[in-house]
């Protein structure tokens, strides 16, 4: 398989501002070629992508034993979760209990947000990174002199809920389960919120702590989380564009989805893996703040998005964060041994996301930036 390029930036006279939405360009008449604000440079430094091997898959983890199973089975579950947030950041999590037709609905809808025209989706723009509802496209388009392949909508969904009006009874379409209605996206933001605490509890006792450690001492019944989705349109020249940079996720912990199209790609051993989805499953990732809280035990893996020649991706991702106000450091219960030393200063979790909001640093560097 051929390498994904490197991320090397063209030069300002290859650059044309564009505010249109990627999925307007994608759609224009005859196009053929990737424009220039849009291409990166493959450079000889690029990392190798392999498939996802069976003999060394990204662990699975079900769900349905740490809710349910016997105390054998929910012990090995755990030993397994902290062995997968140990050896990937990444685990597939099946038997989760969110339906998979709420999964459907919600991709549905948001494939008619991002149907609306460039105009209505502009009313949800924003102009800050703490405005609840936000629609874009790339990934700060402010300051990137290259643009990604990549449409956005951004919802802070607890501990207040919101959501766009757009299109019309979307955010009030009425969901039938077990003959009861919800509120479609209410639903599965509430249930997907459900499923990140329940693996929290499990990840606190995996780290020697108690269940509800985590939930504690991050406040997550205050805690931020945020529902993205992303758009990844058909791209003519998939070799050239790239959905999302390699990044690690800012929160606690991440819970992402798809429609069934390839795309997410993780690191792993120094290499790009292609993430083969399991039908209905999270793909769920160690995040920022429990690199942290972990003093490093766990890691945020380096994941990135690539596009395709003919069909359109579409993602649904449930970022769980701590409090807006919480300063986040590693536990003292992992540090305080006589052996091991805090990694990371001490941080809120809104200062972490100012300056990853204001500053372009690759990868991992915003966590790099607080490392002792």
């Amino acid at each position: 398989m051929a390498a994904i390029p490197q991320l090397s930036q063209p030069s300002p006279t290859q650059i044309s501002k564009m505010t249109t939405y990627i999925k307007k360009v994608a759609e224009s008449p005859g196009l053929t070629s990737v424009p220039s604000s849009y291409a990166f440079t493959p450079s000889p430094n690029d990392q190798a992508v392999s498939d996802e091997d069976p003999e060394d898959s990204i662990p699975i983890i079900d769900f349905s034993l740490l809710t349910s199973g016997t105390p054998d089975q929910r012990s090995q579950v755990i030993q397994g979760l902290g062995q997968a947030c140990k050896d990937w950041g990444f685990f597939k999590l099946i038997n989760h209990g969110v339906p998979e037709s709420l999964t459907e609905a919600m991709i549905e809808g948001i494939r008619e947000f991002f149907n609306l025209t460039d105009e209505e989706k502009r009313e949800f723009e924003g102009k800050n990174f703490l405005d609840p509802i936000t629609c874009g496209t790339s990934v700060n388009t402010s300051m990137e002199k290259v643009f990604y392949w990549r449409d956005y909508l951004k919802v802070f969904v607890h501990p207040e809920f919101h959501f766009p009006n757009k299109p019309a009874g979307f955010r009030f379409v009425r969901w039938l389960c077990c003959n009861c209605c919800s509120e479609l996206s209410l639903e599965y933001c509430k249930r997907a919120r459900g499923v990140a605490w329940e693996l929290l509890k499990a990840i606190s006792e995996s780290l020697g702590l108690e269940p509800f450690y985590i939930e504690k001492v991050m406040n997550l019944d205050k805690g931020l989380q945020m529902f993205y989705a992303n758009f990844y349109p058909p791209c003519p020249q998939p070799e050239l564009a790239m959905g999302l940079p390699p990044h690690s996720d800012h929160g606690i912990l991440s819970l992402v989805t798809h429609n069934g199209i390839g795309g997410f790609q993780l690191q792993h051993n120094g290499m790009w893996v292609n993430v083969n989805a399991i039908p209905n499953s999270f793909l769920v990732n160690v995040a920022d703040q429990l690199e942290i809280l972990s003093n490093g035990r766990y890691k945020s893996i380096l994941h990135q998005a690539v596009v395709n020649k003919k069909v359109t991706r579409i993602s649904l991702v449930m970022t769980n964060g701590p409090s807006l106000n919480k300063i986040v450091n590693p536990a003292p219960e992992l540090v305080n041994n006589g052996i091991d030393q805090p990694a990371y200063h001490g941080i809120t979790y809104k200062e972490y996301l100012q300056h990853r909001q204001s500053n372009s640093l690759p990868g991992k560097g915003n966590l790099d930036r607080i490392r002792i």
